[in-house]
């Protein structure tokens, strides 16, 4: 397949990163030259992480109204991310669609009527435990594998009535498997990659990214290079886990969640300095190596080069994102 065609095929995709860590992430004064570049690169839509489990519902929700004013501020580049077509909107207009979402849970304050606030201020995913225990479950760094909690099972429902998408990236074992064993709708791995080809604790078994399937859910693959290799964030390390997923799974449910950070060594700093959240012997004390947004042209150039079709390179870059919005995305009334 030529250069041109493959050049084509990324141009016309939906590309959607459901993953790019925002507040608490980074230096503030570097972000404004963040989504420009995803522009730049091809994106289509990018989903921004508003919370972690350490941000409080009060500066959490003082952070969402900052951004959601700077997106509608400028119309004439963004997209602010309600619906899918929205996301379909911005494609067709040849804007960047921003999405919002949480990684951990603890910003709701243990209150389940936070959950269709929070949805109705544009948080669209939420993972259940960011590494460690919370009121939901076990993270996957966690000393124990306990499953969910009563206040968890409490939470998915809520979640899966509200139409907020449920995603068990960075949850424990036990407390991922239960929750998709109790939820009515698809569940996610926004960003995880298979333990099969790389044994990190982050990393997830193959009968998770099934259960998850199994679903109707989508696993994004990770582009953090200690979760992908040997602090190995090459494309060719990230056409390895398309293609396992791929085989896995079926290219229907695989997806992009590629982590970049725009401040490494903020993101280093926070690593080294926080033991309990990132332990020792995780590799999170190495000069950390990140795919580059502008990578993700590229992989999609390698996977049709090796024999993926074009309609199963469109899915995996953001029609299967998608299709699983279009499902658990709801218009409340």
């Amino acid at each position: 397949m030529n250069a041109t065609l493959d050049t084509d095929v990324y141009r016309s995709s939906i590309v959607w990163d459901m993953t790019l860590p925002w507040i608490g992430f980074g230096r503030p004064e570097l972000r404004p030259a963040v989504l420009p570049r995803l522009k730049a690169c091809g994106y289509t839509c990018v989903s921004l992480t508003m919370a972690t489990d350490e941000e409080s519902l009060e500066a959490t929700t003082q952070a969402i109204a900052h951004e959601r004013a700077h997106i509608l501020s400028r119309p004439d580049l963004y997209v602010l991310v309600e619906t899918t077509d929205d996301v379909r909107r911005a494609k067709a207009q040849d804007k960047l669609a921003v999405a919002m979402h949480f990684q951990g849970t603890n910003a709701l304050a243990r209150n389940l009527h936070m959950v269709e606030a929070y949805y109705r201020l544009g948080i669209r995913h939420m993972l259940m435990a960011y590494n460690q225990k919370n009121a939901v479950g076990d993270g996957c760094h966690e000393l124990t594998d306990a499953g969910l909690s009563r206040f968890g099972r409490d939470l998915v429902a809520e979640m899966n009535r509200v139409g907020m998408l449920v995603d068990v990236s960075h949850t424990g074992y036990r407390t991922s498997m239960d929750v998709i064993a109790a939820s009515t709708q698809p569940v996610v791995f926004t960003h995880s990659n298979p333990k099969a080809l790389w044994d990190h604790p982050r990393n997830i078994t193959n009968d998770q990214a099934k259960a998850s399937a199994a679903t109707g859910g989508v696993v994004g693959v990770n582009g953090v290079g200690i979760f992908m290799g040997d602090n190995d964030a090459s494309t060719e390390a990230l056409y390895r886990l398309v293609a396992y997923y791929r085989d896995l799974i079926g290219a229907e449910h695989v997806g992009l969640g590629v982590d970049f950070s725009f401040d490494t060594e903020s993101i280093i700093r926070k690593a080294r300095s926080s033991a309990a959240q990132y332990p020792s012997g995780g590799g999170y004390d190495k000069e950390l190596a990140f795919v580059q947004p502008e990578q993700v042209a590229d992989l999609a150039n390698l996977l049709l080069r090796r024999g993926f079709s074009a309609r199963e390179v469109e899915g995996i870059l953001g029609e299967n994102w998608l299709r699983v919005t279009s499902q658990v995305w709801k218009a409340l009334p």
